[in-house]
């Protein structure tokens, strides 16, 4: 019974965590922009698609263009939408995660540099540890530097 109240505990835990709430808002806003992706690419962009492409609507759908081979329909029209929505959805990501990154930037102070914990053998150049008196490529006796 134990057993079980550890993986309850640890599973909500897990599901709490911040950035599983965060993938999860993220699918919602992102399924809600698609719909409006969506929306502007039939209302808009699949017309202008017609005009330059020669298409026609039929059933209310406006069509970028199509061909037939033997019988069978191609809509490259509809290809080219979807196309077009990845596009700006990409777009508009990446937009916003640049956005983030910067956000998240602000106001942290950059790191300080480490001290080095290497140096170079003067003779053979191999990277050698600090406090190293032979160099253990080339066997010379290094210097002490201070």
């Amino acid at each position: 019974m134990s057993k079980d109240k550890g993986f309850i505990a640890e599973f909500k835990k897990f599901i709490l965590r911040g950035n599983v709430m965060d993938m999860a808002v993220g699918v919602i806003i992102g399924g809600a922009f698609s719909s409006i992706v969506t929306a502007l690419t039939t209302s808009f962009i699949n017309p202008l698609i017609a005009v330059f492409t020669g298409g026609n609507e039929g059933d209310g759908v406006t069509v970028g263009g199509q061909f037939t081979i033997k019988g069978v329909v191609f809509d490259y029209g509809a290809f080219i939408s979807a196309i077009i929505n990845f596009l700006i959805i990409a777009f508009i990501l990446f937009c916003m995660i640049k956005a983030v990154n910067k956000a998240m930037t602000i106001g942290k102070k950059p790191e300080a540099p480490k001290a080095p914990t290497t140096k170079k053998c003067p003779f053979c150049k191999s990277e050698i540890a600090l406090d190293a008196t032979r160099c253990p490529h080339c066997t010379s006796v290094l210097e002490e530097t201070k």
